[in-house]
Order: C-alpha cells, then sequence, then structure tokens
C-alpha cells in the first residue's frame, strides 16, 4: 500500500463561509472587474462593489421570499453571470444550492427536487419552467418557481422580481443572515449525473469548498491572482466549473460565462483569457478542428510536421535534452503555426487546465509543445472537485498531478485510489448507506485505479467497476485504449467491450464535425451518410490505422481485434453520454447489444 500526503499550508476557520469573500473584494477593492457580462454583444464590466450590492439585493429577496437557513434552493440554468450571482445570494441568505443541469429530463428534475426537499427552485428558460410545472404538483414542498428570463428572452426576471421583494428586508438583516453559517454547514447538494442508476446527492460543506479554493490557489499561483481572466463555459452544474468559479471570485480573477460552445472559439477571440478549464473533449475538439483545417486547405503535410515537432519538443523537455535542431525546427513551427493555434484560444492564453477524464499523453505533450501547458488534475464531486493536480512547479505528462494541499492519496490492495482531507465531502444526502460504503474512516473510496509513484504524481489506470475480465482472465481497462481512439480526428466516441469474451472489440461512432470534410478528401463527397459508409473499405482502413496505433498502448492480450462502426454518435440526448460527457456504458451496452454480439458473432 502506497500513501502520499501534502500538508495544509492554509486552513479554514469555524466561522469562515463562502461569501465572506465577496465583502472582502467589496470592501478593499471595490472598483476591481470581477466580471464581464456578454450584453447584446459586447462584454460589460461588473466591479466587485457591483457584484456585492447584487449578491445582497437578491438576498434579501430570498429572505422576505421566506427562505431559512439550512433550506434548499434548485438552481437549473446554463452556464451564465446570473448562475454565480445565485450562487452566492443563496449562500447569503443562509440557504443550500441544488445545481440542476438544464438538459435535465422531467424525471430527473423531480427526483432532485423531491430527494432534496428543495423549497424553491429557480428556472433559466420558458422551457426549463415547463419541465418543472410538469412535476411541481407532486412537489408539495416546493413554494416558489422563479424563472431568469422574462417574456422578451432578457434576465428582467427572477433577478428583478426578488430585488424589488426584498427592499423591505435591511441591509444589516440580510448581513446578519450570512454570519449564521459556518464553515461546517452544507453550502451545496450536488447530485452526480451518474452513469448508473439514480443519481446520489453529495453534500459538500462551506469548508470543503474553501478548502479547494485554498488548494486551487497554492497550486496555480500564476493563474488564480487579481488582473488574470477566465472565460467559464463548461455547465456550471458541474463542480469543476463552479470550483474554478468561486476560486477566481476570490482571487478576484476577471470572470467571464458562455454558455453556446458553437461559439467558443469567436467568444475566446473577444474576451482574450489568460487560461481556460475545461474537460478532455474540448482539447481534443481544438486539436482535431485544428488538423481538419489544415488539411482541408492543402497545408496537412506542414501541421503534420508541426504536430510531431510539438509532441518531440514536450518529450525532450521531460528528459533535459532538447537538441539545437529540435529547438530551430521547434521555433520555425512557432511562427508558422503554433501562434495560430494560440490565437484559436484568444491569444493571451498561457496555461489550460483539464479535468472530468482522463487526457490522451500525446494530446497533453501536444499542448505544452505550442506553449499552452494543459495541467491535468483528478477529482469527483465527491471531492469538491480537484484532489490531485499537475502544476507550473510539478508537472509530469501522463500523470494527474500530486494532491492538493491538506490531502491524502492512498492505493488500496486492489489498486484503488483512497483520498483523505478537508476536500471530501460529509456523505451522500438522505442515503446513509451508500455513504458507509464510500468513506471508511475518512478515507473516500473512489472507485478508480491508479498508480502512486515515488515524488506523489497519481497516475490514473482505470475504473474499478469498468475494469474487463476476458473469457482468458486477462483484467483490461479500457480508458487506455479509448482515449487514444478519441485522439482521432474521425473518432467521436468509443467503447471498449469484451467482458467474459476471448478477446476485446471496440465500439465506435464517427464525429459528425469531421466526417463532411474526411469523405471530400477521400472522394467521397455528397450525401452519403456514416450508415451508408459503414462497410466502406476506406472508412474502415482509417479506423483501423487508429486503432493499431491505439493498440501499441497494450499488451497482444489486451488489443482490440475487432470493431465495429456505429451509424449514429453517441449523445446525451440519446441517453449514452453524461450532462458531464462521461460514457454511460450500461445504456450503451444495452442499446447496442446486437452490435456487441456481431462482434463475437463466429
Amino acid at each position: 500500500m502506497r500513501e502520499f500526503s501534502v500538508p495544509a499550508t492554509a486552513t479554514v476557520a469555524a466561522e469562515e463561509n463562502l461569501t465572506d469573500m465577496v465583502w472582502a473584494n467589496a470592501e478593499r477593492f471595490g472598483n476591481a472587474v470581477s466580471f464581464r457580462r456578454r450584453v447584446d454583444g459586447t462584454w460589460v464590466d461588473v466591479t466587485a462593489r457591483d457584484f456585492a450590492a447584487q449578491v445582497l439585493a437578491v438576498a434579501k429577496g430570498l429572505v422576505a421570499a421566506g427562505l431559512q437557513p439550512g433550506e434548499r434552493v434548485g438552481l437549473m440554468s446554463k452556464t451564465r453571470y446570473e448562475w454565480t450571482l445565485l450562487d452566492f445570494a443563496i449562500w447569503h441568505a443562509g440557504g443550500v444550492v441544488v445545481p440542476i443541469y438544464e438538459t435535465s429530463s422531467a424525471e430527473q428534475v423531480e427526483w432532485i427536487l423531491s430527494d432534496s426537499s428543495a423549497k424553491a427552485v429557480f428556472v433559466e428558460t420558458s422551457e426549463h419552467r415547463a419541465t418543472v410545472d410538469s412535476v411541481v404538483a407532486g412537489l408539495p414542498e416546493v413554494r416558489h418557481v422563479w424563472q431568469l428570463d422574462g417574456p422578451s428572452g432578457d434576465a428582467a426576471g427572477a433577478i428583478d422580481e426578488l430585488t424589488a421583494l426584498g427592499a423591505s428586508v435591511s441591509d444589516d438583516d440580510a448581513r446578519a443572515r450570512r454570519k449564521v453559517v459556518g464553515a461546517d454547514d452544507t453550502a451545496t447538494i450536488v447530485y452526480t449525473s451518474g452513469t448508473t442508476g439514480r443519481p446520489k446527492g453529495c453534500e459538500l460543506t462551506h469548508r470543503n469548498l474553501l478548502s479547494e479554493v485554498k488548494g486551487g490557489i497554492t497550486a496555480f499561483p500564476q493563474l488564480m491572482q487579481a488582473g488574470n481572466s477566465l472565460l467559464v463555459f463548461l455547465p456550471l452544474a458541474h463542480i469543476l466549473a463552479r470550483a474554478l468559479s468561486v476560486c477566481g471570485v476570490y482571487t478576484r480573477v476577471t470572470m467571464g460565462h458562455t454558455a453556446d460552445v458553437k461559439n467558443l472559439v469567436e467568444d475566446l477571440q473577444s474576451f482574450r483569457p489568460t487560461f481556460v478549464v475545461a474537460v478532455p473533449r474540448v482539447f481534443e475538439k481544438v486539436y482535431n478542428g485544428a488538423k481538419q483545417k489544415a488539411h482541408a486547405a492543402g497545408k496537412g503535410k506542414i501541421f503534420d510536421a508541426a504536430e510531431a515537432t510539438a509532441v518531440a519538443y514536450s518529450q525532450a523537455l521531460d528528459t533535459g535534452d532538447v537538441s539545437l535542431g529540435l529547438k530551430l525546427k521547434h521555433a520555425l513551427f512557432a511562427k508558422l503555426v503554433y501562434s495560430k493555434l494560440q490565437a484559436a484560444l484568444g491569444g493571451r492564453c498561457t496555461n489550460a487546465v483539464s479535468g472530468g477524464a482522463p487526457l490522451g499523453e500525446r494530446l497533453a505533450h501536444f499542448f505544452r509543445g505550442i506553449g499552452v501547458p494543459v495541467l491535468e488534475g483528478y477529482g469527483l464531486t465527491e471531492t469538491s472537485a480537484a484532489a490531485c493536480v499537475n502544476t507550473a512547479a510539478a508537472f509530469r505528462v501522463g500523470t494527474v498531478g500530486r494532491p492538493v494541499i491538506g490531502t491524502s492519496v492512498r492505493i488500496a490492495e486492489d489498486g484503488e485510489i483512497l483520498i483523505k482531507g478537508d476536500i471530501v465531502f460529509r456523505g451522500y444526502w438522505n442515503n446513509d448507506q451508500a455513504t458507509s460504503e464510500a468513506l471508511d474512516d475518512g478515507w473516500f473510496h473512489s472507485g478508480d485505479i491508479g498508480e502512486l509513484d515515488e515524488d506523489g504524481f497519481l497516475r490514473i489506470t482505470g475504473r474499478k467497476k469498468e475494469i474487463i475480465v476476458t473469457a482468458g482472465g486477462k483484467n483490461v481497462s479500457p480508458a487506455v485504449l479509448e482515449d487514444r481512439l478519441r485522439a482521432h480526428p474521425l473518432i467521436s466516441q468509443c467503447m471498449v467491450v469484451g467482458d467474459a469474451q476471448p478477446f476485446i472489440g471496440a465500439l465506435i461512432t464517427i464525429d459528425p464535425e469531421f466526417f463532411p470534410a474526411w469523405k471530400e478528401q477521400n472522394g467521397k463527397a455528397g450525401s452519403a451518410t456514416v450508415a451508408d459508409l459503414i462497410d466502406d473499405e476506406t472508412l474502415r482502413a482509417e479506423i483501423q490505422t487508429a486503432v493499431d496505433e491505439a493498440n501499441q498502448a497494450v499488451s497482444k492480450a489486451e488489443a482490440i481485434k475487432k470493431f465495429r462502426i456505429l451509424p449514429v454518435d453517441f449523445t446525451e440526448a440519446g441517453g449514452e453520454m453524461t450532462p458531464s460527457l462521461k460514457l454511460r456504458r450500461s445504456v450503451v451496452a444495452t442499446t447496442y447489444k446486437q452490435d456487441i454480439e456481431s462482434i463475437y458473432a463466429g
């Protein structure tokens, strides 16, 4: 059993809570720009003083509406400025925030509001309102449903309504309310999107999130400082985006929000963040998009050479042996190619942070090689986001870094990753059995499999429940193969199969954004769909090349022997993906049972 601990260099006092930072910023740095809001296509500044005044006004409205300390409030919305405003306003009124993904079904919304005994819920749009209205009759505890967007689609709904309602509550009374809450009170109940079964509510305290914030500041001192900027585009219902947003408020990083990732490149170029935070799929899309564009423009050979140079340069940095020839090639491509890739991220981006799923090693080397190191971390909702993270000072590609301050990581006898520290959640809301199974003497059983090296860097090798055992008794972790396959521009998603089977197989979906360009490059332009080309020799040869490359990372017994191309992509709407873009393996296995059987037929 191997264990590595990082001592706490910053502690959370018993009387602290998450709203302290709002008032500290307003009083000491009132003119600092805390946010930039997108209004009619223009970024408009919101100062620390403005933000505190708005938080207070909405909190007073919540108090006037009857919200009591400790009561839960649902929040269903896309990523936008008002989400963060409501987060702090609900905490200021002594409440507990219950995030709901804006893509959630009526059944999911009903379960979360019912299980959390929510007294009120915020929705963003009329569509969200209709979803809540369809189930609210069976939720007698829900007293209020507030809609953010007014009838004209602007944000003149709930915020204005609560501000007007709270006019009768004194500032002193509202400020007294926030002092009722301490570090060990519940701040939020985050329902895990869940790859199986009903979502469980992770109960996170103010201490949990403040400990995560202090860990983030220690890990990223160059990024988490006043004057830097962050564009938040991940769902704020996801703990990663939420924790980084709170950290941004604490450190006075200027933040912007965008929910439409289709316009992400344009938003990045207009907002010009100094760093970005994303899940690996976003970095895969940036890389694949750039590669597709270069090949379509007849510059594929230049891009491929630049890519190989970036990877080789990053790998050489690890060994400390960068040859003169490699330095010259890297400098040339920095002008020809890398500068354009950096421009796609806004031109000021010096680092990126990745979490939520594993990032392939080649992709990590590529981004570091072009001058935008992706600092990969690891954590779960139950650990308030990051439990481990790579930093500028301690960066090892292929790992998820060392534990954050005040955190211990242990590898159990069966390889499971155990985590302990102030970032670890209190337990699952209304679920003592699940809590007792997950927590043992303060150690959280993550369900993930990993390895700790002698310097404390953690490497994720698989998920306990996802380990495939072939008919020959070989244990295979699908993550290594799947990460490599998804790095290919033509491949969107994949799922490795083979439990109790004689060999490993894979279901593969085609990236709908890259597919048209691939057809054109291969003389198959027209209306042909993926379904039309499933048995096409050229398409299968392209996928086989990707499979062969992925197989180089594993032994022959673990290698993919056969694959099946599916006619449609895995999606959240189809039920195969969670809102945080994790694969629901049980759903895929059921939906595509015949395709899996066809891999092993005969």
